[in-house]
């Protein structure tokens, strides 16, 4: 029977499993121990999220409204996306679809039969999530009988330290007992290999049944005790550094995260309500850390309000993330650039599949296996998608770039891919509104649906253009972003 468990690293990875873990098990007899440092710092990966935030915030029974207040949180409804096809184009990743299917055909087809007409607006402009983004609006999706009520959903940008904070008086409060210390190794069972006790700078030994490896890139135990080896995906992720800078609000609320392609990577802006979370993303083969710091800075919209924070990483994964008795969660597990806002989610997926499949006993060997395998391949499914982003571009103004759209891709991207571009077919398990993303990249289908012809040219167009219409109806009815912050009582300052 699994009686103690030791989470090893706070931030924001450490701190949502220990949260999850007091709530889910609360009425067992399940110990938790947190073991963190003040003296080392937190990267406090992810102030970008995606929709499945709210789930984990219902899960642990958290109030929306006092989150946004305690995180200085805002809305998200999309992820807007400038210069990655070409120079000059903008498009969104909206959170929920795009138009409506027709005639049991999806949406993407109909707007493809139509795309050369003047008056048909782009793809990703029949989202509600885009277009209200877009207009700096927002409103939650209510439980009306208004149809478009239910065609999109919202995430949240947050400060992941304050989240960090949050969730440690949470699970605090129900029992989570934390430890201020620094490790110093771990003692292994000499028959097992299994994880016994840690032992801290400090002298004091701590044991437990199962640990959580939460320490971030350095994996003090998945990497340093237990060896799991790391899989590199630097072939099609180029990227390897990143710049961190925050500055003063200089622009009115708007609900979408912004990235930004530049000649060797990309710039990132999330809009906090105290301030705005900068960085670049650039791989150091094609551009010096001078120069990445140089064009960050010359994009800002205000005063910077810290000192750059520099990173370093690899892309890819632990091959397998639960080790012996040990789980990495968070960057110990692995990291994807946070292009598509995914680094909190793959946190919370790791924590609820461990808890999903959290053993009883001490023989766990099927349940390790399944929780690797499940991992791996929501890992492999984030990285086709982001791996896309570069792939599917037509900008010919760096090396990198080139670089980029000239590289082999995974087996399973290159059918996907070769699928939508010959037919528009879009594999219902993969990641994303992903014919938002490939339109938004220029990649055309050669054919689309041929049962969109059943419906004549004009009457299609109608139809089209009817969504459109009934879509900005809908849309007028709701706040500016700072206004519903402010009626809601969730806004801290203006």
């Amino acid at each position: 029977m699994i009686k103690s468990l030791v989470i090893l690293g706070g931030g924001t990875a450490g701190w949502m499993t220990a949260a999850a873990f007091s709530q889910m098990f609360r009425h067992d007899t399940l110990n938790i121990l947190l073991i963190e440092s003040d003296e080392i710092g937190t990267i406090g990966v992810g102030e970008s999220t995606i929709p499945a935030i709210r789930d984990f915030n219902r899960l642990l029974g958290i109030d929306e409204q006092e989150f946004i207040r305690e995180t200085r949180a805002t809305p998200k409804l999309a992820i807007k996306f400038s210069d990655w096809g070409h120079i000059g184009q903008d498009y969104f990743h909206p959170f929920g679809q795009a138009g409506h299917d027709i005639n049991a055909v999806d949406f993407h087809h109909h707007w493809l039969s139509l795309r050369h007409e003047a008056d048909i607006a782009e793809f990703s402009r029949f989202s509600i999530s885009a277009e209200a983004a877009e207009q700096g609006r927002f409103s939650i999706p209510s439980q009306s009988n208004n149809f478009w009520s239910s065609t999109f959903s919202y995430a949240f940008h947050f400060d992941a330290g304050l989240y960090a904070k949050y969730l440690r008086k949470y699970a605090e409060a129900r029992g989570v007992k934390r430890v201020e210390g620094k490790y110093l190794s771990a003692d292994r069972n000499r028959v097992t290999g299994d994880i016994e006790r840690l032992n801290l700078v400090s002298g004091q030994q701590i044991e437990a049944d199962f640990f959580i490896d939460a320490t971030g890139f350095r994996a003090l135990l998945l990497n340093g005790v237990l060896q799991s080896p790391y899989e590199s995906w630097s072939e099609w992720l180029k990227c390897d550094s990143a710049i961190a800078i925050p500055c003063a609000t200089g622009k009115p609320f708007k609900a979408f995260t912004h990235a930004t392609a530049h000649s060797a990577g990309w710039r990132w802006r999330i809009p906090l309500q105290h301030r705005v979370g900068n960085g670049s993303v650039y791989s150091s083969e094609y551009m010096s850390k001078e120069n990445a710091l140089d064009n960050l800075l010359a994009n800002l919209e205000a005063e910077p309000l810290a000192e750059p924070r520099y990173l370093s990483f690899m892309p890819g994964m632990r091959q397998a993330q639960w080790e012996n008795n040990c789980v990495g969660i968070g960057l110990s597990a692995g990291f994807l650039e946070p292009l598509e806002s995914t680094s909190i989610y793959l946190i919370q997926y790791g924590i609820q599949k461990l808890i999903e499949y959290f053993p009883v006993s001490k023989d766990f060997s099927l349940a390790q296996k399944e929780f690797n395998l499940q991992l791996a391949k929501e890992f492999v499914r984030i990285r086709d998608f982001i791996i896309m982003h570069y792939a599917e571009n037509q900008r010919d103004d760096s090396q990198f770039w080139i670089d980029c759209r000239n590289m082999h891709l995974p087996e399973g991207l290159a059918y996907r891919q070769a699928m939508f571009r010959g037919a528009g077919l879009v594999d219902p398990t993969q990641y994303g509104l992903y014919a938002s993303v490939c339109l938004g990249q220029n990649v055309m289908p050669e054919f689309f649906d041929a049962r969109v012809s059943a419906i004549p040219t004009q009457q299609r167009k109608k139809i089209l253009q009817g969504i459109k219409h009934d879509q900005e109806a809908f849309i007028l009815q709701f706040p500016l972003l700072v206004d519903w912050l402010r009626s809601s009582g969730a806004i801290i300052n203006e």
